[in-house]
């Protein structure tokens, strides 16, 4: 390849490198554009991964609530039945005094004996007389006892019944708050899967992305390769040139000096007077000269 050529050829390879680092810089931006991306869809994701955890730990917490709530129920349940058991028994019980009962209150009865006991204490009887009214004063009393027990059972019926009514009003309002509260977990369940089916799609798109940038660094990367190619053969090039020209010059100043050594020979022999680099050169080839 002549010198000429050489020239030609590093100026189509200069050529060449402004346009493969035209195409360098231009996947470079590529590159950096599709990071950039990835990184920002990257921070959506984890910022919905995060909103996912922080709506399943409320919605454990949540589900956590409902069973509490639903044990307290249950155990609500199971005292209610058993204070209904409780109250049966008793209206048994009541039914069995009721024939027994007497017509007359506690109060009238209690009147009663006062008054009989004040009479055998206070008036002068016979012995039948007062072993007849000690004898109605245990009937009253008997009565009186009956008619206390048939109050007590009464009172105690009343007492379970608001006690089961409270429980069922307090259950009502539980099974309220549980529906509520089951619901507040459904609802943050649906918004949870959202939120992953979302970060799902996030990070598939993220990858994607991703690949892009990779595609576009490899890119980047295989035309930096041929840069540093080009560059090489410019230089081996801009190498041989030079040397051609050393070469060159050096023949050239071989030329010169032979040309005017020939001068130097033919301006002794006429006898003429020399420069002093014509006398250099002959010096330099052992010829003798003279002043």
């Amino acid at each position: 390849m002549s010198k000429q050529q050489k020239l030609q050829k590093i100026e189509e390879l200069t050529q060449k490198l402004s346009e493969l680092k035209g195409q360098r810089n231009k996947f470079n931006a590529e590159t950096k554009r599709w990071a950039e991306k990835r990184d920002k869809i990257n921070e959506q994701f984890k910022n919905l991964r995060t909103e996912a955890i922080e709506l399943r730990n409320e919605r454990d917490r949540l589900n956590e609530k409902v069973k509490e709530l639903k044990q307290l129920r249950e155990r609500a349940k199971a005292e209610i039945r058993d204070k209904i058991e409780e109250i049966k028994k008793l209206n048994q019980k009541i039914k069995a005094l009721a024939s027994k009962k007497p017509s007359k209150s506690v109060q009238v009865l209690q009147k009663e004996i006062e008054n009989v006991e004040w009479k055998i204490q206070t008036t002068p009887l016979s012995l039948q007389e007062e072993k007849e009214l000690v004898e109605k004063v245990k009937q009253l009393e008997t009565q009186l006892s009956t008619q206390k027990r048939f109050g007590q059972l009464k009172q105690k019926m009343l007492e379970l019944q608001a006690e089961v009514k409270s429980l069922e009003t307090k259950n009502r309002l539980r099974h309220e708050k549980l529906t509520e509260t089951a619901q507040k977990s459904q609802e943050l369940h649906e918004k949870m899967l959202e939120k992953i089916d979302k970060a799902k799609r996030l990070k598939a798109e993220a990858d994607s992305l991703h690949q892009s940038f990779l595609q576009a660094k490899e890119k980047a990367k295989a035309t930096h390769e041929k840069i540093t190619e080009v560059l090489n053969q410019i230089r081996l090039l801009k190498e041989a040139v030079q040397s051609e020209e050393e070469k060159e010059k050096k023949e050239n100043e071989e030329v010169l000096l032979k040309k005017l050594e020939q001068q130097a020979r033919e301006k002794l022999k006429r006898g003429e007077r020399l420069t002093w680099e014509e006398f250099q050169i002959l010096a330099g080839k052992g010829i003798a000269t003279q002043d």
